[in-house]
């Protein structure tokens, strides 16, 4: 080694209590020494935990030093080498900042520090915070924009709710650290990006925001943070592509790891330090933050092909080559954590709803992936177990499809009513890549703020969902499934081409951001058009939350 040592990513923050906070960060190489600096002149000390990761992979189809075409450099997975450092700052006091800076130390002696940056412990009640609302970032076209104007919109915020979808396979490393886009997950909220984009000729090179730095992020798990069965597929998005239900993998693999033969969040879990519950770990957990309590819900499906063309394996039927191959079936839209009534996310869910930790915050805010409420395309069919009927021809399979009941819809059915009679004021989500907002009867908050990168378009007007006739199910084609109307916003709605206001954002060219402003209890909503680089971010919609206290 004679080349200086590098940082894989900068140091970011993670886990925040009232006196200390973890910092973590990445190299690509184990060390010797990996300290975090902090306090007055830098003068403490605090020496890291090594860990490694274990499923990190680069494969014939990432983008990634060398590679910037199909199978350049990898024909298949290979194992990508990544230590993660992780050292806890202690004696921390409420509402003072204190900076820090990380070393790491090469086998070699070499050293290398980060830029010093600031931490803080976990604020009190009553300090007001800015809370970026973000999701859904898979490396998309505009979200190094995004949070570049985050920081010149807000400055810098006091915390991160990222509503799941980081990046598209979770086990190539480069989506998170490195891809040769410039718009992996960490260089974009840690202000390293690289991004370009050209609009009449004129290109303009996006760096993201230094965000995470700063401020702790909270996550939760979207469909694309799991990963299906372990090295069975040739490529990381065929492994992706490739989950089976628990119960199909302990018919199909009985005493084989079920991990690695269903799917699993392993990458994902080892790249994050969260909050834990007793019964969910890092996949569901709450957390009290400010005047917040988060809720943290395990709530999202295997995303299939809507299509009937009978050539994938789609949400609606089994792909027809595998018809007599039960091991290479989809298994439709597979729900990965059950959160139907009895289940134990929901008796975990019920008890939260319950403590006086939630009950006595000022503001009550769940986040998931799935939506509730969209006029995205994701939201079809009802978030239910598929309901597989298969069609023989005497031994022979002719068919199998997948039926979701829609009174059998867990969110609808089980979920949200339980928050609505605990007072929760906001539920957060992601996954349709468009911005809307909903408002229940009772004066609950639903808000999709995912038209971070891109948008999948909106089930409005004449745009139509795809989805299957001569079905059981008659499944809703336009508007939000479950009966809300969507809110117009309520300061600078795009116009239609019919020259109305839409309720909705969904669009290539313009990125959206919100902000949760705990002191006045309002959520805003940005956004900015990357056709022209030299605009204003737009403040286009806020609402307000009522002020809640259960006691």
């Amino acid at each position: 080694m004679t080349s200086a040592p590098q940082l894989l990513t900068d140091p970011f923050l993670q886990l925040p209590t009232e006196t200390s906070v973890r910092v973590v960060w990445f190299t690509e190489f184990a060390g010797v020494n990996h300290t975090v600096s902090y306090g007055e002149n830098l003068k403490q000390t605090a020496k890291a935990n090594i860990t490694k990761l274990t499923r990190t992979r680069e494969d014939q189809e990432s983008r990634v030093a060398n590679q910037t075409k199909d199978g350049q450099v990898y024909q298949k997975p290979v194992e990508r080498d990544i230590w993660r450092h992780e050292g806890e700052v202690t004696g921390l006091t409420p509402g003072v900042r204190v900076n820090y800076r990380v070393t790491s130390v090469r086998e070699d002696g070499e050293s290398v520090n980060s830029d010093v940056f600031s931490l803080a412990a976990t604020p009190k009640p009553d300090i007001p915070l800015k809370i970026l609302l973000t999701s859904d970032h898979q490396l998309k076209p505009m979200t190094a924009a995004n949070l570049q104007k985050v920081v010149e919109t807000v400055g810098r915020v006091d915390g991160v709710w990222f509503a799941g979808d980081l990046v598209n396979v979770s086990d190539r490393a480069s989506e998170w650290f490195d891809d040769n886009s410039g718009g992996a997950l960490f260089p974009g909220l840690q202000g390293r990006a690289k991004y370009d984009m050209t609009h009449d000729g004129v290109k303009t090179t996006y760096t993201g925001g230094q965000i995470i730095q700063h401020a702790p992020m909270f996550t939760c798990i979207g469909n694309h943070e799991v990963m299906g069965r372990f090295a069975r597929a040739g490529s990381l998005d065929g492994e992706f592509d490739d989950t089976i239900p628990r119960p199909v993998a302990q018919k199909i693999y009985r005493d084989k790891s079920l991990i690695d033969n269903s799917f699993n969040t392993n990458t994902y879990e080892e790249i994050f330090s969260l909050p834990k519950s007793k019964e969910g770990g890092k996949r569901y957990y709450a957390v009290s933050f400010g005047d917040v309590r988060l809720v943290v819900l395990y709530i999202t499906n295997m995303w299939r092909t809507p299509s009937l063309n009978g050539k994938h394996k789609g949400r609606y039927r089994e792909a027809e080559k595998d018809l007599n191959n039960p091991e290479n079936w989809g298994y439709g839209q597979v729900i990965y954590e059950p959160i139907a009534k009895g289940s134990k996310q929901y008796n975990w869910l019920e008890a939260e709803l319950n403590s006086p930790e939630f009950k006595q915050a000022k503001y009550k805010v769940v986040m998931f992936h799935h939506p509730p409420h969209t006029l995205g395309d994701n939201i079809v069919p009802a978030y239910t177990e598929p309901v597989q009927i298969i069609e023989r021809d005497g031994n022979n399979i002719k068919a199998v499809r997948y039926e979701y009941p829609k009174d059998a819809d867990y969110i609808i059915r089980d979920v949200v009513p339980i928050l609505e009679a605990a007072n929760v004021q906001l539920v957060f989500y992601g996954h349709s890549h468009l911005w809307n907002r909903f408002v229940s009867p009772s004066g609950m908050h639903f808000l999709e703020t995912s038209n971070v990168g891109n948008t999948y378009g909106a089930a409005w007007g004449d745009r139509k969902r795809e989805v299957p006739i001569g079905y059981q199910e008659d499944y809703v084609k336009l508007g939000d499934p479950n009966g809300l109307e969507p809110i117009v916003p309520t300061i600078s709605p795009l116009l239609g081409e019919n020259g109305k206001p839409m309720p909705y954002i969904a669009s290539n060219d313009i990125t959206v951001f919100s902000i949760f402003d705990t002191g006045t209890g309002t959520i805003s909503s940005y956004r900015f058009d990357t056709r022209k680089p030299d605009s204003e971010v737009l403040k286009f919609d806020e609402f307000k939350l009522k002020y809640s206290n259960s006691i």
